[in-house]
């Protein structure tokens, strides 16, 4: 037997059409496979990792039942922290020598909170809690000492400690989600955040109704549906907001484009669009983007980046991990897993202050 050859697949990962137990089983193996012994998940063999798809790999291996090894990933995590709470936006390698990237992009840094407050909903290990709440706090505390005037984060520092004064529509989305989740293990704790809840606020403020305080990114297929993904909108706006760019964004039968003036497809942007529109209530069209991937799946389970339909070629030619736990975290949300569906749907988690009008 090879390693993890062994992987139990639960229930909640299969999914006809997109995955029977075999294949879920070997998409799981495709991440284990990647991950190193000191838990950190690169993109592909030989490749870099960021905080952000290290936190969605291990994500999916918690929706797997793989706890022991999306445990090591936040160990991975938690002894990489710099002093003020943040992460480098690249790594080869364990330690400050390993540092491939030495800019910092806060909503990498957030996404933590995503990532343990999953890992807790799914385990209910309150001493994991413990260990990871300092990480957690020090991780969101950076975030938001990153706010500008108007709501937004600033979207990176560069590698000499500068601030940007500009934000990205997509990694504020993100933020926001990544601080409900704070929010919602602050809750947990009984350790009210009022700075958070103020920031939350503002920044939700901000995603739903002011594009303009961001960087013009529309080209970009995330700019369209992360603002639904990352919690901001809900109900009717945010199916408008999905109506409004489908046919500029959405290739039938292949998937989504990442750039909408490309002929390219991708896998992430596609999973990630399906579990949006999951979020407020169209599975169908879900389970159909994630049926119309499959063209992107490798045979030993794990999933091609993207794919250029006018050359009909595969590029990059690379399988990231980040690729294959999009799509299982998609089809754990549509089959009803309790973590995902609490961590995605949102229903619950905490909204912070609310301040429209005032910014």
């Amino acid at each position: 037997m090879t390693a993890h050859e062994g992987v139990a697949t639960p229930g909640p990962l299969l999914l006809p059409g997109v995955l029977d137990g075999p294949q879920a089983a070997a998409t799981v193996r495709s991440i284990l496979a990647e991950q190193r012994p000191d838990g950190a998940i690169p993109w592909f063999t030989g490749g870099h990792l960021d905080p952000w798809d290290h936190t969605e790999a291990a994500m999916a291996l918690d929706a797997a039942g793989e706890h022991a090894a999306a445990e090591r990933a936040y160990r991975w995590l938690a002894d990489c922290q710099n002093p003020d709470g943040s992460w480098y936006a690249g790594y080869f390698e364990h330690g400050a020598d390993g540092v491939s990237n030495r800019a910092v992009e806060t909503n990498f840094c957030a996404y933590v909170a995503v990532g343990v407050w999953h890992h807790h909903l799914t385990c209910g290990d309150d001493a994991f809690l413990d260990r990871m709440w300092p990480v957690v706090r020090r991780a969101l505390d950076f975030t938001v000492g990153a706010q500008l005037p108007g709501g937004p984060i600033a979207w990176r520092l560069a590698e000499d400690g500068t601030p940007a004064d500009e934000a990205l529509l997509t990694g504020s989305a993100s933020i926001l989600h990544a601080l409900r989740c704070g929010l919602a293990i602050a809750d947990y704790r009984q350790e009210p955040q009022p700075d958070w809840e103020l920031a939350t606020g503002r920044l939700q403020h901000a995603v739903a109704a002011h594009p303009e305080r961001f960087l013009d990114k529309g080209r970009y297929s995330m700019d369209w549906y992360y603002p639904v993904l990352g919690s901001a909108l809900r109900g009717p706006a945010a199916l408008r907001r999905i109506e409004a760019d489908w046919d500029r964004f959405v290739v039938p039968g292949l998937g989504v484009r990442c750039v909408s003036d490309r002929p390219w497809v991708t896998g992430g942007e596609s999973a990630e669009l399906a579990l949006a529109l999951w979020s407020v209530g169209d599975a169908e069209r879900a389970v159909e983007i994630l049926r119309w991937i499959q063209h992107l799946r490798h045979q030993d389970g794990s999933y091609w980046t993207g794919y250029v339909f006018e050359d009909d070629a595969i590029w990059p030619e690379e399988r990231t991990t980040w690729t294959a736990g999009a799509l299982l975290l998609a089809v754990a949300a549509l089959r009803g897993d309790p973590a995902t569906v609490a961590v995605f749907g949102a229903e619950r988690l905490p909204h912070g202050l609310a301040v429209q009008g005032c910014c």
